[in-house]
């Protein structure tokens, strides 16, 4: 399930690559990755459980859990017109890095010498990829270095109300808080599309983001996080060969250190948190 999961965001990443640099806005991309999510999931909630479904405490949390997926999907999507798709999966893998380092003093966990080691060597990783010194990469990436933070403090955040709020409410949620926050950018720039190929791949952005949580969420139903974490990386694997097919991108060998030793990185955290079946090495891609 992980591994289709991660295929799902994979599915979300290309099209929209190809579609912006067909000239759509970022916005509307974004737009239309959430509404379709967020119709999808007004319908299972419904059927699930009436209008009661929608009521849901720590309400606070989980809007702004939403709004911080949606602010890194809108930023991803506006790298992607410049960064090729390794380096963006590259960088936002660095999430789970800042997820263990910002546990201990928001979560209140003990970070061992181990994990500090893991956590500046991601940090090295993340600088091998960008090379803030030099011309090879766009300086655009620091918008993906705020889409790491924001997703570890998403993925914080879900630890904090998980159990608390059921996931078929933060699905919804999220869907909603995308699709409201970008709506009214999206239908100020709104680009018709050019071809139904284009109409269909916009349309399927939003029922592969929709799937790619779904599944990720039902994965966690058979396994601990921890146990999932590994598998994880398969979605730089699903970007490379995304990359090389539609677009002939080939990361030059940089980015392969670099997303190396962030791979590294996340394995050292994760095989340290094993022992604890602690979570801290886990987070969703900003899909």
């Amino acid at each position: 399930m992980t591994l289709a999961a991660y295929l799902c965001f994979a599915f979300v990443d290309v099209p929209v690559k190809w579609l912006v640099l067909t000239g759509l806005p970022a916005v509307q991309l974004a737009f239309m990755r959430y509404a379709p999510h967020f119709a999808i999931s007004t319908l299972l909630l419904l059927k699930s459980g009436g209008m009661a479904a929608f009521r849901c405490p720590m309400m606070g949390l989980v809007l702004l859990r939403g709004a911080l997926l949606a602010s890194a999907t809108l930023f991803n999507f506006i790298t992607l017109n410049y960064l090729s798709l390794t380096i963006t999966g590259a960088i936002m893998f660095s999430a789970p890095i800042i997820v263990c380092a910002l546990s201990m003093p928001l979560l209140g966990e003990r970070v061992g010498p181990w994990r500090w080691f893991a956590i500046w060597l991601g940090f090295a990783g993340v600088l091998v990829v960008i090379r803030p010194f030099g011309d090879a990469v766009h300086w655009i990436a620091i918008l993906n270095v705020y889409n790491a933070f924001a997703l570890a403090l998403y993925s914080i955040l879900t630890r904090k109300i998980a159990g608390i709020v059921t996931p078929q409410a933060m699905q919804f949620y999220m869907g909603a808080v995308g699709t409201v926050t970008t709506m009214p950018f999206a239908l100020a720039v709104w680009t018709p599309p050019a071809s139904s190929t284009d109409w269909a791949l916009m349309v399927g952005i939003g029922v592969w983001g929709w799937a790619g949580h779904e599944l990720f969420s039902r994965a966690h139903a058979f396994a601990p996080a921890s146990t999932l974490m590994p598998y994880t990386y398969a979605f730089l694997i699903y970007l490379a060969i995304g990359g090389y097919v539609v677009f002939a991108d080939l990361p030059d060998g940089w980015t392969l250190i670099g997303a190396a030793i962030i791979v590294v990185s996340g394995l050292i955290i994760w095989r340290r948190s094993v022992p604890r079946a602690a979570t801290a090495a886990q987070v969703e891609v900003p899909r």
